[in-house]
């Protein structure tokens, strides 16, 4: 029986993800934040669900491994990022809270 290896470890992943780590050596959730870290994780930006098509061709991110292991997971899962701002506020206008005052101010 002929063994099919999994997508992520195949010579062409590890192509795409060695280039995009080279193009794109830092976190782009850090940048956003304004912090410089350097990147170890090659994401792909939106879920593919094991789709090939958005496999393959899908739009990828360089991440370190916080934000691939926490922030983005939390992301897929809410729909928006938790990240708390200096001010005491969530970071993402996605955030519920910004939901419930933009209700509140149509009122």
């Amino acid at each position: 029986m002929l063994e099919v290896k999994r997508p992520y470890d195949l010579r062409r992943w590890r192509k795409i993800a060695k280039q995009q780590l080279q193009d794109h050596p830092l976190c782009a959730m850090c940048l956003q934040l304004g912090e410089v870290v350097p990147a170890v994780i090659v994401d792909h930006v939106e879920p593919h669900k094991r789709d090939p098509i958005k496999f393959w061709l899908g739009a990828v991110q360089s991440l370190c491994s916080h934000h691939h292991g926490a922030t983005k997971q939390q992301l897929e899962i809410r729909g928006y990022n938790t990240d708390i701002g200096v001010d005491g506020w969530p970071k993402d206008t996605k955030h519920p809270v910004y939901q419930t005052n933009q209700n509140n101010k149509q009122k």
